[in-house]
């Protein structure tokens, strides 16, 4: 479903203020990945620097948005997962986290970092947001 002339051929999310210490930040962009999804457009969503500890086991299923909100951040993932997003791991962010890039939630399809998420930029074709 389309409702705009000229659809964007996919939309790139990057996390990048989407700190597990601000949970309250968390769950928005998910929202918007599993809106885009569900509108059969392709998306990807780039986790970089504090924002890759949300691929390790444990830590988005123990943070809520809010306390009114009845799910958890993983919950909000795995909706956006379902309508047909991926997820991205930046190595550098893993890295500059300490974390194994063998040691992720089963949700995360790989990796993709800077060059990945600028030629997205630089597409014409596809959209950008930052979060």
């Amino acid at each position: 479903m389309s409702f705009v002339e000229h659809p964007a051929e996919g939309i790139a999310i990057l996390l990048w203020a989407a700190d597990p210490d601000a949970p309250h930040r968390l769950a928005t962009p998910f929202f918007h990945a599993a809106a885009a999804a569900a509108m059969d457009l392709p998306v990807e969503i780039y986790f970089t620097a504090r924002s890759v500890r949300l691929l390790v086991p444990g830590v988005a299923a123990s943070l809520r948005a809010s306390e009114r909100h009845g799910k958890t951040v993983l919950d909000t993932m795995r909706e956006a997962v379902a309508h047909g997003a991926r997820l991205l791991a930046c190595s550098d962010a893993l890295d500059a986290n300490g974390i194994a890039a063998d040691a992720l939630i089963p949700e995360c399809h790989g990796r993709g970092g800077a060059v990945q998420f600028m030629a997205r930029a630089a597409d014409l074709r596809w959209r950008t947001l930052v979060f």
